[in-house]
């Protein structure tokens, strides 16, 4: 019972202080399989072989709900502690070489995630990628705004060394 008790307690501070949590359904993977899987997303997330009634505890205390009609069957949860959009890419890959992994859903941002929503989340570029391309629009609009301020200047002078041409050809 008190092992129990501290399983539960470790699943609640595990949901509590994961960026997110994607479940998943592994009905007939080897456990070289499994493996494979928590090494490829050990960087972002910790994956772990869950039972399903001390989850739905440990879930309902972190208030989490989502996943009370999900925990049935084989179930294991990405516990995420680093970009969700990564593990999910590493997920959905993995699903595409090993079909017998079914990712049920997740929860991300205090909201619960289909697994479509999931699979959204996969198509999501990485948050290196987005922060590449913020970057180069805001590297656009700093030129397009030194263009608008030196463009008066440039035009003056051009303005002052056609007046100063027409003087000079008019002696």
């Amino acid at each position: 019972m008190a092992n129990k008790e501290a399983t539960v307690a470790e699943l609640t501070e595990k949901f509590q202080s994961s960026t997110a949590v994607l479940l998943t359904e592994y009905r007939g993977l080897t456990v070289a399989q499994l493996k494979s899987l928590r090494v490829s997303i050990s960087e972002d997330a910790t994956y772990a072989v869950v039972k399903n009634t001390l989850t739905k505890i440990a879930a309902n205390n972190a208030g989490i709900t989502s996943f009370d009609e999900e925990l049935v069957g084989p179930s294991a949860i990405a516990f995420v502690h680093g970009d969700p959009v990564a593990v999910a890419k590493t997920l959905r890959s993995f699903t595409k070489a090993n079909p017998l992994l079914v990712v049920k859903g997740g929860y991300f941002d205090g909201n619960p995630l289909t697994a479509a929503e999931v699979g959204k989340l996969a198509d999501l570029e990485s948050r290196e990628v987005l922060l590449a391309k913020l970057a180069g629009a805001f590297k656009a609009s700093l030129f397009g705004a030194a263009y608008l301020f030196q463009a008066p200047l440039s035009k003056a002078v051009r303005t002052i060394d056609a007046l100063r041409e027409k003087q000079e050809s008019a002696n």
